[in-house]
């Protein structure tokens, strides 16, 4: 049996919600996706996440929501990854952080999916290991699903292939996100993991990295402080489907999806 998973790249604001909820669903239907996931730090007025907003993410046909590095950027991100176990923050946090790293994700299909949030280190803020947190994960979770995919959220493309790398033969996917840049790479590595080092944004394109154009050109050319607006043009959905077969786990087959509004 096959699984078709769907990994989302950071919605960013207003328009990555509008665009998601316009098209998503349509896109499950068209492609046969079985789950969802979406990276959304930013969906709250491009940085962190509310209750609110993570339930519009949910209702536009997404299975489960990871964090990054802004989750916590909002309190009340707080209670909703303590109480809502398809909401992750990265595995890699304290282990006093609230809520969790990992989860087991079901499908329609009745073939369990484990999921590992990360995020990296390098041009970062400092964090626990990556590498060793996502080897306990994926440990914890073989015993539960032999489909597991892995989100590697981090600036440096040299840490998320590093991440890939490590990873192969070991899980289903390796997904990147955070530059919010889609990159030209995706694959199915050697041992059979399916890979890409960005997906992309959900968001507004005509911009940079989703924030008004004009906004960022002040801070570059003049270094004064300007606060940098979602931008509203341009709204695309950035993603990678990736193709997995249920019993081996391994990825079969993998492309980027864009979708433009």
């Amino acid at each position: 049996m096959q699984l078709r998973i769907l990994t989302i790249g950071d919605i960013v604001g207003a328009p990555g919600r509008a665009v998601l909820r316009k098209h998503l669903k349509t896109l499950r239907q068209e492609r046969g996706v079985d789950l969802v996931i979406a990276n959304a730090e930013n969906v709250t007025k491009g940085s962190g996440i509310t209750a609110e907003h993570a339930r519009h993410v949910f209702d536009s046909g997404v299975d489960a929501i990871t964090g990054g590095d802004h989750v916590w950027r909002r309190s009340e991100a707080i209670q909703l990854v303590e109480n809502d176990a398809r909401v992750l923050r990265a595995a890699n946090f304290s282990r006093q952080a609230p809520g969790r790293g990992y989860t087991v994700l079901p499908t329609a299909k009745g073939i369990d999916v484990g999921l590992v949030h990360l995020v990296g280190r390098v041009f970062m803020a400092p964090i626990d290991c990556p590498f060793e947190a996502g080897a306990a994960a994926v440990a914890a979770l073989r015993a539960k699903s032999r489909v597991i995919v892995v989100e590697m959220h981090c600036e440096a493309t040299s840490e998320k292939i590093a991440m890939g790398r490590f990873l192969d033969g070991k899980v289903s996917v390796v997904f990147g996100t955070h530059t919010h840049v889609p990159t030209a790479d995706v694959q199915i590595l050697p041992g059979g993991t399916g890979y890409i080092t960005d997906v992309g944004m959900t968001g507004p394109y005509d911009s940079v990295l989703g924030r008004r154009t004009d906004r960022v050109l002040k801070r570059f050319v003049t270094g004064m402080p300007s606060s940098f607006d979602v931008a509203e043009g341009d709204a695309r959905i950035g993603a990678a489907l990736f193709t997995v077969d249920a019993e081996s786990g391994r990825c079969q087959e993998a492309e980027r999806v864009e979708v433009r509004d």
